[in-house]
């Protein structure tokens, strides 16, 4: 299929599911282009209008709006998401892709302070950590998350259900863009100008999973957005991990359901990125990357030639515990320090 003909059927922002389907039926982009023009696939007007300009005119959409189109098969698509089978064929992206796959941080929209405090606290210790943090740019557990993300000067992955010129809800403008600025990516699967339509937010889990090594769900009733990234997850063969909650508390059944099917519970900060530092795909991240250790660390200080008990090291680098445990147990993976009981000595 040619470029500009998949660029334009992209540009008809259809649901995924039917677009799959009508490749599958026509065979290629431009023979369903064909079939919209003459009337034997119906879109909305809207829709066929944008489906049917010329390719040029899609592009200098996505100049105007600062938008670049990524597709399957190009040296920027992210890697982790292209093996997933029903991975979008065009990308939305503004910002910058980051080349490792992210760790995902998703959670219902009505979550409880303690649900947010947590996920600020996990998106804080995976950005220590090293890993990209991928979300849904939502209120509740995923604003928090990627809050918690920007102020720890990590790289935050923004999955939207619209177009990529339409933030929703609008109150996250100020977070897309400090995501942005922090030199992270907002992407999505539909072409600018698309309205943030209820139904377009279950297909974008896929591609939150897709980007990531591991899905780590906060909060969550029995329903809802975040056991659609879960599920998507387990099928795309992602580990899932949950944090588990009061049996009687709604905001928790999510998690606790996903717990008693095989979720891996997870019991705090440092508890997650010790259970993902076993994650092959992120305990592949290359020293010298994102989160690596810098020269003048000051835990890498604080362990010091002849080593250092853990509290002494959180006492010396005036540091808070979980973050001096989410640095250590990375720069363990990373074979610049090794444990010997209580004690943490340099690498050999």
């Amino acid at each position: 299929m040619s470029r500009a003909d998949r660029l334009r059927l992209a540009f008809a922002g259809m649901h995924p599911l039917r677009r799959a389907g009508l490749i599958e039926r026509y065979g290629s982009a431009r023979t369903v282009l064909d079939a919209i023009r003459r009337g034997a696939v119906r879109v909305p007007p809207a829709a066929r209008r944008a489906a049917l300009q010329p390719a040029h005119r899609c592009t200098a959409r996505l100049q105007a709006v600062g938008v670049e189109a990524v597709m399957r098969g190009d040296p920027g698509y992210p890697e982790h998401l292209a093996g997933v089978p029903d991975a979008p064929d065009v990308l939305f992206v503004r910002g910058r892709l980051p080349p490792t796959p992210a760790v995902a941080v998703v959670g219902t929209r009505r979550c409880t302070r303690y649900g947010a405090g947590l996920a600020g606290a996990y998106g804080s210790a995976l950005s220590e950590a090293g890993w990209p943090v991928a979300s849904g740019l939502a209120r509740g557990v995923d604003g928090a998350a990627h809050r918690a993300v920007v102020a720890a000067g990590g790289v935050g992955v923004a999955v939207l259900g619209s177009g990529s010129d339409v933030v929703y809800p609008p109150e996250h403008r100020g977070l897309h863009d400090a995501l942005l600025d922090a030199g992270g990516a907002v992407i999505t699967e539909y072409p600018p100008g698309v309205p943030p339509n209820g139904w377009r937010f279950p297909p974008r889990n896929r591609i939150i999973s897709g980007l990531s090594a591991a899905v780590v769900v906060v909060e969550a009733p029995a329903a809802g957005g975040a056991l659609v990234t879960a599920a998507a997850a387990l099928d795309q063969g992602r580990p899932v991990f949950a944090v588990p909650g009061d049996v009687d508390r709604e905001a928790s059944r999510g998690c606790n359901l996903l717990i008693r099917d095989g979720a891996v519970p997870v019991l705090g900060p440092a508890d997650l990125i010790e259970a993902l530092s076993l994650v092959p795909a992120l305990a592949a991240v290359q020293r010298g990357g994102p989160g690596a250790p810098r020269r003048g660390d000051p835990v890498v200080g604080a362990v010091g030639p002849a080593g250092a008990t853990v509290a002494e090291i959180v006492e010396s680098a005036g540091l808070p515990v979980h973050e001096v445990l989410a640095r250590l147990t990375r720069l363990e993976v990373e074979g610049a320090v090794r444990r010997d009981g209580d004690l943490v000595l340099p690498g050999r």
